[in-house]
């Protein structure tokens, strides 16, 4: 089974990793319309780990998210992630 690299250099992976770094809470929304609120903990290739207010964490697969925003932050707007998933296929 080949192995997919983790891009760094893209700017979605390194907007993620400074939410995680930072604790910020974001919102997310999936394309389903389900709303998500938490803390980013993880991320990799194909997954986003939330944890939300009660410490539950949930694992979203990034091609299940339409957007997120950063509620601590206001000028961290929706950012897209289906642009980068795209480019990764």
């Amino acid at each position: 089974m080949p192995t997919i690299e983790f891009d760094t250099s893209l700017p979605s992976i390194r907007q993620l990793q400074e939410l995680i770094k930072q604790k910020t809470v974001i919102e997310l929304k999936l394309v389903t319309g389900d709303l998500l609120t938490g803390k980013v903990s993880w991320q990799d290739q194909n997954c986003v780990c939330l944890v939300d207010d009660h410490n539950r964490q949930i694992t979203i697969w990034k091609q299940a998210i339409a957007y997120y925003t950063s509620l601590s932050n206001p000028e961290t707007q929706m950012r897209s992630i289906a642009s980068v998933q795209a480019s990764q296929e």
